[in-house]
């Protein structure tokens, strides 16, 4: 398994995407894209030789982040991309990590499948098995 993004929650994306641009000189990789399971909105920003950023935005009071939102956001998750997601997902569980959110097509990954498991010390993991992201702009 490898780093694949970081996912970062903010309440506004385009106060978000201003401050990696200015701040760290990210650029904005994707058009923003809702995510209708989890009421989304999220937008890639890329680095040469860094790894990616994906920042989460709630679309509603029942999104999975908008109290932490509210809270001011900060890190969500750390995505790890791996050869096969249902086998990695079994190891994890294996290793006793807990599923959170099984595999369903991520809207921001052309509908690849995502997961999600959580670790101890509250490490919240997003697993994926694909490359792909939707609605690239570089």
């Amino acid at each position: 398994m490898v780093i694949d993004h970081i996912g970062i929650v903010v309440n506004h994306l385009q106060n978000g995407i201003e401050q990696w641009q200015s701040v760290f000189g990210y650029k904005q990789m994707t058009e923003i894209v809702i995510n209708t399971r989890q009421k989304v909105r999220v937008v890639f920003l890329r680095k040469n030789h860094s790894v990616d950023i994906k920042l989460i935005e709630p679309t509603e009071k029942s999104s999975p982040v908008f109290e932490y939102a509210q809270k001011g956001g900060g890190l969500h998750h750390l995505c790890f991309r791996c050869d096969d997601l249902n086998s990695q997902l079994e190891q994890l569980q294996k290793l006793g990590l807990r599923v959170i959110a099984a595999p369903q097509p991520g809207e921001a990954f052309e509908n690849e499948k995502i997961a999600f498991v959580f670790a101890k010390n509250g490490l919240n993991i997003e697993l994926i098995d694909t490359g792909k992201r939707a609605r690239l702009l570089i």
